[in-house]
């Protein structure tokens, strides 16, 4: 286990129901996130990522602003993206409003920077998706070039040339933590490598334990460019409810309703019910179960992968509110601890060995 381990919390803010099965407000949602952020916080969660989206069914699409609202009502939660497109974003941009929810919360912003899943911040900002990959690129190396500090010197084809520039606020307690959002490309996890960033790995279906070779690429690409080794997070849903038949019961028709609306839009069949209990075996992505249930699917993800940190994402289409804070509370209260405490005991008998 990393002595550095760490379980967060992610979030895109999913549109809910309310008690009369009535789709909240994105206003109400965005309000319910900080009330969530805030629990999680007290409960002893180390870190709450909120993603970014621009479109009806999730509600945040300024993440800082979100992690700012967080940032006043908290006290010891790092608070980050999950993720932020850098694609169709400025990096000066990004990396001064990062660097200022840095300064307000005491040294506990971060960033994860991505291409990500959904294709609206294209059309909306004005971006060909012909430059995917390109656009990427370019502004993954201007980041890199912010995250040293002093004045910068880039140029490229997508954006003005930086020559000579220094970017405020500046970071007055090292570099700013910044992971790279991989969701399941070889190129992609030797690009973090070529930077020398932190990875995170989006596991949202199948077996995590496939992804075992781009963690021996991840490393060995670090090794390759000549950066030391750096952290390793996942990325997966999950829900927790008192028994493990609650949590599935409560989750599937949720579940079922998001996943025929993203699938219906990107030519995937509707999910089963078979399917779905697959995903929450031992042996797939989704961790809904009892907190014992949970807190073992974690461990041997945590071990199968080598990983530094586990994110799961809590929100779950249009699961209530309610049902999601007792989610958090039992993640906080019962899996965290329970998952420290296998991992541990792991590494207790490997060290005996």
């Amino acid at each position: 286990m990393p002595h550095t381990f760490q379980l967060g919390l992610d979030t895109f803010g999913d549109v809910t129901l309310d008690s009369n099965g009535t789709l909240k407000s994105h206003a109400q949602t965005l309000r319910d996130v900080v009330a969530e952020a805030m629990l999680a916080d007290r409960v002893g969660v180390d870190a709450i990522g909120v993603g970014e989206h621009h479109r009806a069914d999730f509600s945040i699409s300024a993440p800082e602003v979100m992690l700012a609202a967080i940032a006043g009502k908290t006290e010891r939660i790092l608070l980050g993206s999950a993720v932020t497109v850098l694609s169709t974003d400025d990096p000066v941009r990004v990396f001064e409003r990062f660097s200022t929810l840095n300064a307000v919360s005491n040294g506990r912003a971060e960033v994860i920077l991505g291409r990500g899943s959904f294709t609206e911040s294209y059309p909306l900002f004005g971006f060909d998706l012909q430059n995917y990959d390109e656009l990427f690129e370019e502004r993954l190396a201007l980041f890199a070039e912010l995250l040293k500090g002093g004045p910068v010197n880039w140029s490229g084809r997508t954006r003005t040339p930086v020559t000579g520039q220094t970017v405020y606020p500046t970071i007055d307690n090292g570099p700013l933590r910044t992971w790279v959002g991989v969701g399941g490309s070889p190129e992609s996890v030797v690009r973090a490598a070529r930077y020398g960033l932190p990875l995170t790995l989006a596991i949202i279906g199948g077996s995590p334990q496939r992804f075992r070779s781009y963690v021996d690429l991840y490393y060995q690409s670090l090794e390759k460019f000549g950066h030391p080794r750096q952290p390793i997070a996942v990325h997966s849903p999950g829900y927790v409810a008192d028994t493990d038949e609650q949590a599935k019961d409560d989750l599937w028709p949720h579940y079922q309703a998001m996943m025929t609306r993203i699938g219906g839009e990107r030519g995937w069949p509707p999910p089963t019910r078979a399917q779905f209990e697959r995903e929450a075996s031992p042996h797939g992505a989704l961790c809904a179960g009892a907190p014992e249930t949970v807190a073992a699917k974690i461990a041997n993800t945590v071990r199968s992968l080598d990983l530094s940190r586990f994110n799961m994402k809590y929100s779950n289409g249009t699961l209530p509110h309610e049902k999601s804070m007792r989610s958090i509370e039992l993640f906080g209260t019962k899996v965290a601890p329970r998952v420290r405490e296998l991992l541990q005991g792991a590494a207790t008998r490997e060290s005996n060995v």
